[in-house]
């Protein structure tokens, strides 16, 4: 079946059905604010914290390499992405319901469980990830990619700044654990009815590319890695500018442990978050058609070290915010050239390999928060900032190479 400009409409809608109820979703499940949060009322430390890091954001783009053999190997792969993304929503339905019938006294094992419920949903969503790339690839029409990933990014945007207020509400409703409970029950509900948009979408071609186990994908790997000048760059950008969306989740524990914050401003942080998501990525779709992505790769780089420096002169809690706006700015465009590069460095037929090409050039992501963690916890949050500084410099010279012409 060809992809005809109907039918990339009517994908184009599924995704921004999906975007938006996600965006929702995600206001009650943010990794960056209520997540750990949660953890940290929870009993959690630097140490949990890290751990939690490591597996949402690193450890799940890590698993993509095995994930990747199996999904390439399949000609369709919506019925992967569903299973992803359900996998999220009963994962999300359990963290509720623990923290629903939570005790007093349980907190010594119960953040065990956390971390199961957490993995869950983070493998689901590297599982569902790499057909999600496959699907967007082949779905939408070329000239139509650059606007979708910067329109979808501004509706989610709206949506999440509507939703950051009802989940400030519900934090405040009542108190630790039930308050979380409501947030992460509701976010399982709309994650439920974001999942329709991935049942209507019409997968129109197969995919061709087949990899025949582990080993196979290791040699295509090497063989790419030769033949493709751009995919070892890329792979050095993953692993430096993707600790840049690791910060913020260690921006909540310095604002709880430094200044004692509460769910209220822990919901204002979110808040202040989104204001920052919606911002660049409503500037980022009125030029679309100008801006290259080795332009926004840059801004990236210097907002991602004005974080850490703005937060090294922070003397009051209520200034945090404007450090959540712009680690929302990060996130946003870390979002759009990310998913933009890998399709511009991957050919048509390898997207869904590329993702897990990705996932396995994922390391420096995947242990710097277990890093951090270490170091906050032994030598203080000082050399957890100095730390993250120099990583994110490298970036710079990988940001040249790939020198992206889109």
């Amino acid at each position: 079946m060809i992809l005809t400009p109907k039918i990339s409409n009517r994908n184009f809608i599924s995704f921004l059905w999906h975007a938006s109820f996600l965006a929702f979703a995600q206001v009650f499940m943010d990794v960056d604010t209520i997540i750990p949060a949660m953890l940290i009322e929870s009993g959690g430390g630097a140490i949990h914290i890290g751990i939690m890091t490591a597996i949402l954001l690193g450890g799940s783009s890590v698993t993509q390499l095995f994930f990747a053999p199996y999904i390439s190997n399949k000609s369709y792969k919506k019925k992967y992405l569903l299973l992803g993304i359900n996998s999220r929503i009963f994962s999300l339905l359990g963290l509720g319901l623990l923290l629903f019938y939570l005790q007093a006294g349980q907190s010594v094992y119960i953040i065990w469980i956390i971390f199961a419920l957490i993995s869950i949903f983070a493998l689901g969503g590297a599982f569902a990830n790499i057909g999600y790339t496959d699907i967007l690839g082949k779905s939408i029409l070329e000239e139509k990619r650059k606007s979708f990933l910067s329109f979808k990014q501004i509706i989610a945007g709206i949506v999440v700044l509507f939703s950051a207020f009802l989940a400030r509400k519900v934090l405040s409703s009542s108190s630790f654990p039930l308050n979380y409970a409501y947030t992460f029950i509701i976010g399982s509900s709309a994650l439920l009815i974001a999942s329709l948009g991935f049942w209507n979408l019409k997968e129109t071609e197969p995919s061709v590319l087949k990899i025949s186990g582990f080993k196979k994908f290791i040699q295509v790997m090497k063989s790419e890695l030769k033949t493709n000048p751009k995919l070892p760059y890329f792979l050095g950008f993953v692993n430096t500018q993707g600790i840049a969306i690791s910060f913020l989740p260690f921006l909540t524990l310095y604002a709880k442990t430094t200044f004692q914050t509460q769910s209220n401003d822990i919901a204002m942080f979110l808040v202040f978050k989104v204001l920052g998501i919606v911002l660049v990525s409503f500037l980022i779709l009125l030029g679309s058609k100008k801006i290259k992505y080795k332009w926004m790769l840059y801004g990236n780089v210097l907002l991602s070290l004005t974080m850490v420096l703005g937060t090294l002169f922070i003397s009051e809690a209520d200034h945090i915010k404007y450090i959540f706006i712009t680690g929302g700015i990060v996130y946003s465009i870390f979002s759009i050239t990310m998913n933009g590069v890998l399709l511009e460095v991957s050919g048509k037929e390898n997207r869904a390999i590329y993702t897990g090409f990705a996932g396995a050039g994922s390391v420096i992501p995947a242990i710097f928060p277990l890093t951090a963690g270490y170091l906050i916890k032994t030598f203080g949050f000082q050399n957890f900032f100095l730390f993250y500084i120099v990583i994110i410099s490298f970036s710079v010279f990988f940001i040249y190479k790939l020198n992206c012409k889109k």
